[in-house]
């Protein structure tokens, strides 16, 4: 699904000679070395803020600890995403109240959020689906008339725009991941939070570090969550790569998608709002007429593929919030979809390849 170490080997010498550079320097534990990507980080993605962590998982429990979440707060969200989106929530004590995707994106119905708001409502979660942009100019407005907070979960998304703004600059806060499948991926674990507001940063900051602002004084609960210095200089070397392996991906997303229109009866192909630039962190078509015998086909020729996500998060047994006929298309994406390979190092004439299996797994 991903080529890392084709991706690896492409870059060897950069990367090697990085790493190397922090082992001999002793600078282990936050330093130069993390500074300087927080920085790096900043000036792409233009905010004023980036705040590194140990995983886009952390990134979102700080987030929602940096405006003191508490049990029986509601957290907005949507039921079609990995896990950690529910989890922190849950974690927190806090209840995560769900919205039915729009099946033409996979991302949340913004024009169903308003209707979920409560009194007990901090904030709307938003996630960047597959690296689909959410659209943030109505989810914004909505958390304006009801004084709400807006956390972009863009875990697959740094890179993408929303009406010419880059995700994770939007709302007042967004969650990072770096984990190594991701677009921009470390060779690990690791994690950002960005902001522009300065005093949410400082909050993140110190919560992110055992809750100090100096050493052995504790003035909040906080955690233990830093972002290791070899993975920042690893993120060092690629960050500048980023925008050329999007492209990539953006190509073989737009080979994926000329190919499958003309199949329509059968195959459905993501939507892009005229509004949105995804980065394309997975490309997930809908087969309409069921996916096993796509599957089969596709693990006979040895090409890979996976199913994000066979289980909506409202069905999942750690932290159930209904019942299977809730959230319809959310519930067919879950036993349809199909996504196929899409990585920087795919060309167009793999995605061909790939796309042609598929059709010919349909008998198309």
């Amino acid at each position: 699904m991903v080529d890392v170490l084709g991706q690896y080997y492409r870059y060897q010498e950069e990367i090697d000679n990085a790493v190397l550079e922090v082992v001999r320097s002793g600078k282990y534990i936050n330093g130069p070395y993390v500074q300087r990507f927080e920085k790096a980080m900043q000036d792409y993605l233009g905010v004023r803020h980036a705040i590194a962590c140990a995983s886009g998982t952390d990134a979102l429990q700080l987030t929602l600890m940096a405006i003191d979440v508490k049990p029986g707060d509601e957290i907005i969200t949507t039921p079609f995403t990995f896990a950690a989106t529910t989890e922190t929530i849950a974690l927190l004590g806090a209840t995560p109240i769900y919205v039915d995707i729009d099946p033409n994106t996979f991302n949340i119905d913004v024009e169903q959020i308003e209707e979920k708001i409560t009194s007990r409502t901090r904030a709307i979660l938003p996630v960047h689906l597959f690296g689909q942009p959410v659209n943030m100019t109505r989810i914004n407005e909505i958390a304006r008339k009801h004084r709400l907070i807006v956390i972009e979960d863009a875990a697959q998304a740094v890179g993408a725009k929303w009406e010419g703004k880059m995700a994770c600059s939007i709302g007042d806060m967004a969650a990072i991941s770096f984990y190594p499948s991701k677009n921009l991926g470390a060779f690990g674990d690791g994690g950002m939070v960005t902001t522009n507001d300065d005093k949410l940063a400082h909050v993140i900051r110190t919560i992110a570090n055992h809750g100090s602002e100096r050493a052995y004084y504790h003035d909040r609960l906080g955690v233990n969550s830093r972002l290791d210095a070899i993975q920042a200089a690893i993120l060092n070397v690629k960050l500048p790569y980023l925008d050329e392996w999007n492209a990539t991906r953006v190509a073989a997303a737009a080979t994926y998608s000329e190919i499958f229109a003309a199949h329509s009866e059968h195959i459905s192909i993501p939507k892009v709002d005229p509004h949105a630039e995804p980065i394309w962190h997975q490309y997930s078509i809908i087969l309409k007429k069921g996916r096993e015998p796509v599957i089969a086909y596709l693990k006979a020729a040895g090409i890979p593929h996976n199913i994000y996500y066979p289980v909506p998060l409202h069905l999942q047994k750690a932290y159930a919030q209904g019942k299977k006929g809730d959230f319809p298309h959310t519930e067919f994406a879950a036993e349809h979809i199909l996504s196929l390979p899409i990585h920087s190092e795919i060309t167009s004439t793999e995605a061909e390849f790939i796309a042609g299996h598929v059709l010919e797994a349909l008998g198309l």
